[in-house]
């Protein structure tokens, strides 16, 4: 189906002067080629320009012309009828957000509780429509723009307007403050309690978690499915944008990428280990967490254990200078019991012991935006869904390591370059159950993972991913997931450029015979990453076409300042 029809199809009633007139846009490029057929090839200098030179179209109102002027104008409309709908949104919210808060006193499933929560989903809905509305028209410039540099080669103008389209507030900002609106709303309807809060200073929890990816135009769908049953969990109401949190996490490895192996092998008692911290700006309180792999068929289950350091501390900690004595001062002065103090003595000493006998460094950072939904410290459910989601080489490829540099994380003000970065194309969530003997999971959940929006990925690793990515040299097997199709694109982007084929010397058949066998031993020997380099060379031009040269991709990756893009 031609994108013009499919538009129209998909159009709301209601808001059908409102979308993007892409026959209109159409028309005119259509009409400009014509022109540009009978005036003929334009002669022109790509660097000067000439005054007094007569051009052959003379016209103030060139076709063209009017479809830059009429674009700009379809990209304004859609723009402040998006922000004109958010708006009222916002409003229903707000005139609905202290009937909630009447209705919430009220025991029991009321006809007054009915009739607001028919309110709420209607403004769901409602919200998911202009995102559905943003969507298709966002679309539609895309094509609009291919269709103009199709049919005017001579003056492609795509690459440039997809920059400048992407900095429009309605496709750069973010509504999901709605989101939380709606979420507050929902929970005081359905009336939700809180759970205790745990204050251990080093925590240890067993979780059963089941991982799936969400294409990016289903995020919303999916968050809007899971607040109608669980809250937008807050981590800290002064500092939260929208409805996630920017979480930061310096992966450790060491030269044979053991622990990359390990967690892939799946080997029992592999570890993870992480340094994480929330919230944008440079680190002040980081936790250091170790994630260590138990066999499921023993009947055990993998364990995650954690404890805090003040930013300071981290340097002198690594490099074994910041020793348990110390630690357990600052813990006391710090007004922690002697039970948290031993649980922290336990894997304090055990995490630097691997640190120092694996001699693991910061390797690789994961950063992402993180919205949970969760009732406050009540784990039976646990949602978790993570968007805009990159993996980041720790170490520059030219400069000093942060060991050198006397860092534990990549110093902000260096530039990153293309194959020291990748970004991954969809969400990632987690659904993380707590549920006790012959407990089954909520009704809601089974729909979630029936609604056609989650793809399982069994135990898939954003350590992993970014690993066998940014340092397909290094690795020695990848998982089975980088034969999708989907996140193909993103890796390509980030491969390091092959190395050039040797020459074979000039000399006789016999020599030339050994030197090539050389070769072949030396590329057989690089293993799977080597493999991937080549595949570059096979699939970069029909996957990614001209992005790759124009680089758009790579603009916000080149500012990462302090841990946020």
């Amino acid at each position: 189906m031609k994108f013009g029809k499919y538009l129209d199809k998909q159009a709301k009633d209601e808001w059908r002067s409102q979308y993007l007139d892409y026959k209109g846009l159409k028309d005119l490029i259509k009409e400009s080629a014509r022109e540009a057929e009978a005036s003929g090839p334009a002669a022109f200098s790509p660097r000067t320009t000439s005054l007094s030179i007569v051009r052959a179209s003379k016209q103030a109102d060139a076709a063209e012309e009017r479809f830059f002027q009429k674009l700009e104008a379809e990209v304004d409309k859609v723009g402040r009828f998006t922000n004109r709908v958010v708006s009222e949104l916002r409003q229903r919210l707000a005139n609905l957000q202290p009937k909630a808060d009447k209705a919430q006193q009220a025991e029991g499933q009321t006809e007054d509780k009915k009739i607001l929560m028919e309110e709420a989903k209607r403004i769901g809905e409602d919200y998911l429509a202009l995102e559905k509305y943003a969507n298709l028209n966002y679309m539609g410039v895309h094509k609009i723009l291919k269709k103009h540099d199709k049919l005017l080669p001579h003056s492609p103008c795509r690459q440039f307007y997809i920059a400048h389209l992407h900095q429009q507030p309605w496709v750069q900002g973010t509504y999901s403050d709605v989101l939380v609106q709606l979420s507050n709303a929902y929970s005081q309807l359905r009336g939700d309690s809180t759970g205790q809060k745990n204050e251990d200073a080093a925590q240890g929890f067993v979780r059963s978690t089941t991982k799936y990816w969400v294409r990016a135009e289903d995020v919303s769908n999916v968050k809007y499915h899971i607040l109608q049953h669980l809250p937008v969990f807050q981590f800290d109401k002064n500092d939260f944008a929208g409805d996630a949190q920017l979480i930061n996490s310096v992966y450790f490895d060491n030269e044979n990428l053991e622990l990359y192996h390990g967690r892939l092998d799946k080997k029992p008692n592999a570890i993870a280990l992480r340094i994480r911290w929330y919230g944008p700006g440079e680190p002040k309180k980081v936790f250091v967490e170790r994630k260590t792999h138990r066999e499921s068929w023993k009947g055990e289950e993998s364990v995650k254990e954690r404890f805090t350091l003040d930013e300071d501390k981290v340097v002198p900690f690594l490099e074994m200078e910041y020793g348990l004595e110390q630690a357990v001062v600052d813990l006391r002065a710090a007004g922690k019991s002697e039970k948290e103090i031993e649980k922290f003595t336990e894997l304090f000493i055990e995490v630097r012991q691997q640190i120092d006998s694996k001699q693991l460094r910061p390797f690789i950072r994961t950063q992402y935006m993180r919205t949970a939904f969760q009732i406050p410290f009540d784990s039976t459910v646990r949602v978790s869904m993570d968007t805009n989601l990159c993996m980041i080489k720790e170490n520059p490829d030219e400069g000093p390591s942060c060991t050198l540099a006397g860092r534990w994380y990549r110093d902000p003000s260096l530039p990153i370059n293309r194959n020291e970065v990748t970004r991954f194309p969809h969400a990632v969530l987690e659904v993380k159950l707590s549920l006790g003997q012959g407990q089954e999971a909520p009704a809601w959940v089974q729909e979630l993972l029936e609604s056609g929006y989650l793809t399982e990925v069994h135990k898939f690793s954003k350590f992993i991913h970014g690993t066998c990515t940014l340092f397909p040299e290094m690795v020695q097997a990848v998982p089975y997931w980088v034969d999708d199709e989907s996140v193909r694109p993103s890796m390509l982007l980030s491969a390091p450029p092959p190395r050039p084929e040797p020459v074979v010397p000039a000399a006789g058949p016999a020599a030339a015979a050994s030197f090539a066998a050389s070769a072949s031993t030396s590329r057989a020997a690089s293993g799977n990453g080597q493999h991937l380099a080549v595949e570059v060379l096979e699939e970069v031009c029909d996957l990614l076409g001209v992005v790759v040269s124009c680089g758009l991709l790579f603009q916000v990756s080149e500012k990462l300042v302090g841990g946020v893009v």
